[in-house]
Formats: C-alpha cells, sequence, structure tokens
C-alpha cells in the first residue's frame, strides 16, 4: 500500500520559516516526480512546486524565491522549505507523487502564518 505522510506544519510569525517533509513507502520514490499543492479555506487547491525525478525544480510565481523543494531519494523523502512566510501562505500543504501510471496523495499538513 502506498502511503505518502506530511509533516512540519505549524503555526508560525510572518517573516517565519518552516520546512515541510513527506515520506514516501510502498512504492519506488525514485521513479516518481514529487509536488507540494496547498489549500486555503474555502479556495481551491493550488499548485506550489514541483522536483523530478532528474532534480529539476518548477515553482509557482507565489512562492518562487521563497521557497525551496528538495528530495533524498535515500530517505523516500521530499522536503519543501519554506521562508520568508507570508499570512497568504495559511494553507494546508499536500504532497503528491506521480509518474506516467499513478498518482498518489497525502493527508495534508496545516501551516499558519500569523502574528
Amino acid at each position: 500500500q502506498v502511503q505518502l505522510v506530511e509533516s512540519g506544519g505549524g503555526l508560525v510569525q510572518p517573516g517565519g520559516s518552516l520546512r515541510l517533509s513527506c515520506v514516501v513507502s510502498g512504492t519506488s520514490f525514485n521513479t516518481y516526480h514529487m509536488r507540494w499543492y496547498r489549500q486555503a479555506a474555502g479556495k481551491q487547491r493550488e499548485w506550489v512546486a514541483t522536483i523530478f525525478t532528474g532534480r529539476n525544480t518548477n515553482y509557482s510565481d507565489s512562492v518562487k524565491g521563497r521557497f525551496t523543494i528538495s528530495r533524498d531519494n535515500a530517505k523516500n523523502t521530499v522536503y519543501l522549505q519554506m521562508n520568508s512566510l507570508k499570512p497568504e501562505d495559511t494553507a494546508v500543504y499536500f504532497c503528491n507523487a506521480y509518474n506516467a501510471y499513478n498518482l498518489y496523495w497525502g493527508q495534508g499538513t496545516q501551516v499558519t502564518v500569523s502574528s
């Protein structure tokens, strides 16, 4: 059974930092591209960042320059380092694993940016 488990969310003040982790089990992690999405209350889920199996990365304009996605294939883990956080970054953050054959989602971790 494939599982994606996010962690690292919490409450942080504006300007602060958090690092999210997503551990993947039950499949060959290094064969999947990994993405982070987020969903704020009352809004649609939006794409945040992607890291491909070859480690190339893409970011949404709203987080470019502030967030960094990375992966550790030895630990089956993808990370999202979030710096200079803003109140509008408040959302549930989800990780997503996909390739040509499969698509999997985690359950999400809450990030709240507030003073």
